[in-house]
């Protein structure tokens, strides 16, 4: 008889819940014949968002010229190009040698961590995060440590609550920022303060700026290695194409050092030692990289005033507003929005049933709160990607499922 075969145990505390059971289930259902509304993706693409036609093109010309020479760091034209944007965003001192490209940033968060983290180190993460950030702090054998993004100032990070987790384990501090799952648009006085706590407590920050090029009315991103005191530190500037110029499927993201380079030397060699180990990222995504960073506001006119993801923030943001039982605070960037639902009104003990009763019902598929690490099960992520129409059908499926829900 032949032996089961299972997971390791590390996985036992190890949850993606983004491609988790719900997702599992709606999955389910397409194969069984039933349309469903996938407002647990942020891939442009989904929702007819494609990459702008200059894009495509160089893509189309990476292919027709051949593979192009790639070292573990990649290609010396991109890594050029992105050294020339973290000057652009006041990020000082990066070369070109300081930059890795990968296979989306989720393959770099693999990278970063696994150099970084031993057994028992500590690493404070946001809550809402990111939730790969805390799957592979955890697979990598550190312990996650959730401080608190407060709602009630707009999900900008509780510094006193990062003061009172901080220990002499910590090794690092993730900033998400501009946020997933909540969109808020950190500060710099914020950062400035991130930064001086990483120096007093000899941290590593890693500043997740996915988002930096999809920030709506008026707001200005600020990036956290380019605030006051940063150079004294480590920050790992983490960003890429897959959001703003709609190529998620190509997989194209990139890591920068600065800072205190000089004193991370042996982290920094096992994080080149871990990205030769996969040889190189995907080299015709990395070809694209200097084109679109010639243009990197390509989709500054969806996100004013009449332009598609704009109008798409305002409805949804209007829409919750208007149904009794929720509220949420309005998203400065990105594509999400993490409502709060009155969860004694309905009655709520499972937010995870929540959104698996409303896939059933009304063939939309959500991410509960707690896919993001929120402690509470009282908040839900909405996608706001489809058109404008399509989301005043969501909405009314909204109101009308919970006009008459209880999980009591």
């Amino acid at each position: 008889m032949m032996k089961e075969f299972r997971k390791t145990n590390k996985l036992d505390h190890v949850g993606y819940d983004i491609r988790g059971p719900v997702a599992e289930e709606a999955a389910r259902m397409m194969a069984a014949g039933i349309d469903i509304i996938p407002l647990n993706t942020g891939n442009p693409a989904v929702f007819g968002l494609y990459a702008p036609d200059f894009v495509e093109d160089a893509l189309r010309a990476a292919v027709r010229g051949g593979e192009a020479y790639s070292d573990s760091g990649g290609v010396a034209e991109a890594r050029a190009a992105v050294a020339d944007y973290c000057a652009g965003k006041g990020i000082r001192g990066v070369r070109a040698g300081d930059v890795y490209t990968g296979n989306g940033v989720s393959e770099l968060i693999n990278i970063a961590l696994q150099a970084l983290l031993d057994n028992g180190d500590e690493i404070l993460i946001p809550t809402p995060d990111y939730p790969l950030w805390t799957s592979v702090g955890t697979l990598c054998g550190g312990n996650v440590v959730h401080y608190i993004c407060d709602e009630e100032s707009g999900w900008i990070p509780d510094m006193k609550d990062i003061r009172r987790k901080v220990s002499a384990k910590t090794k690092a501090i993730i900033v998400i920022n501009p946020n997933n799952p909540t969109g808020a648009l950190y500060p710099k006085e914020l950062l400035e303060q991130i930064v001086k706590f990483a120096y007093e407590h000899d941290l590593i920050v890693f500043s997740d700026e996915i988002y930096d090029r999809l920030v709506m009315d008026g707001g200005e991103h600020v990036s956290t290695a380019s605030v006051d005191g940063a150079d004294d530190i480590l920050v790992v500037t983490m960003n890429g194409l897959s959001k703003s110029h709609m190529v998620a499927g190509y997989r194209c993201g990139w890591l920068s050092f600065s800072g205190c380079t000089e004193r991370a030397r042996d982290y920094i060699e096992g994080v080149r030692m871990l990205a030769s180990m996969r040889m190189c990222a995907n080299v015709p995504a990395q070809l694209i990289i200097k084109k679109a960073l010639e243009n990197p506001f390509s989709a500054a006119p969806l996100l004013k005033p009449g332009g598609r993801i704009w109008e798409q923030r305002e409805c949804v943001w209007r829409a919750i507003s208007d149904i009794p039982g929720l509220s949420a605070v309005k998203p400065q960037a990105a594509f999400y929005i993490f409502p709060k639902i009155d969860a004694a009104r309905f009655g709520i003990a499972d937010d995870e049933r929540f959104v698996l009763d409303f896939l059933h019902e009304h063939h939309v598929l959500m991410t509960h709160g707690r896919g993001f690490n929120y402690p509470r099960a009282d908040h839900f992520r909405i996608v706001y990607l489809p058109e404008v129409a399509e989301l005043r059908t969501i909405s009314g499926r909204l109101r009308t499922f919970l006009e008459g829900y209880s999980q009591q």
